[in-house]
């Protein structure tokens, strides 16, 4: 699953050059759910970075602690949680890596997964806007998961669904075809993300030291031999 992420300060121009960002992206080296984040959505026929609440709030939703900070990819259409959001309302969270456990007898080992290339990640996510007052609202996001691919399913059963830059404009894009925005959601390619184990200091989610993503082992990547 995606419970925690971390996101340095990311080049975004290069990923999508026409990106209006006129906040600054938050950061942070261990970010929970249940707190605000920067996602990109699609404004007025441009992308545009903005921040919403990670945990998806509609506004039939009673209890806080129930909004979902992630959909499964396969139940999308299927569920009124996420369904109109599949349709209509697709973003992007941008980050740097994503934090997993990996279980072991005594303990569980965190572990950061990243691009191999430490570049920054685009992550698929639905958002949601509902009304906190009569003149005030307030955005909300849930990332989208698939099944990790077989490099990574030692370490966790599904990871975010991971958008290519050419691909992100189609995926915000609500007259994209949903069987088109759905092949998007598929396990990430074998050769592009890694992972390292990290300190366990990440376990805790206020600690906010950039050396929570540190690496404590070797990156584990797919191999061009494991490939032949």
């Amino acid at each position: 699953m995606a419970g925690r992420l971390h996101i340095a300060s990311l080049p975004l121009d290069g990923l999508l050059p026409r990106l209006v960002h006129d906040q600054p992206l938050r950061t942070s080296p261990n970010l929970a759910p249940r707190q605000p984040l920067s996602i990109i959505r699609l404004e007025q026929g441009q992308p545009r970075l903005t921040n919403a609440f990670w945990g998806l709030t509609p506004p039939w939703l009673k209890v806080l602690d129930h909004a979902p900070h992630c959909a499964r990819a396969e139940s999308l259409q299927e569920r009124s949680m996420f369904r109109d959001a599949f349709a209509a309302r697709r973003c992007l969270v941008p980050v740097s890596g994503i934090y997993v456990w990996k279980a072991q007898p005594r303990m569980k080992q965190p572990f950061l997964v990243t691009r191999v290339d430490r570049g920054p990640l685009l992550l698929a996510a639905l958002w949601v806007r509902y009304h906190t007052t009569l003149t005030a609202f307030t955005d909300s996001t849930a990332l989208i998961t698939v099944p990790s691919n077989p490099l990574l399913a030692p370490l966790t059963d599904r990871l975010p669904a991971i958008i290519d830059a050419a691909c992100a404009e189609t995926w915000l894009d609500p007259e994209t075809p949903l069987d088109r925005a759905q092949v998007n959601l598929s396990p990430a390619p074998l050769e592009l993300l890694g992972a390292f184990s990290v300190s366990k200091r990440v376990n805790d989610p206020s600690c906010q030291e950039w050396a929570c993503g540190h690496p404590t082992g070797n990156m584990a990547r797919w191999h061009n031999e494991q490939e032949t």
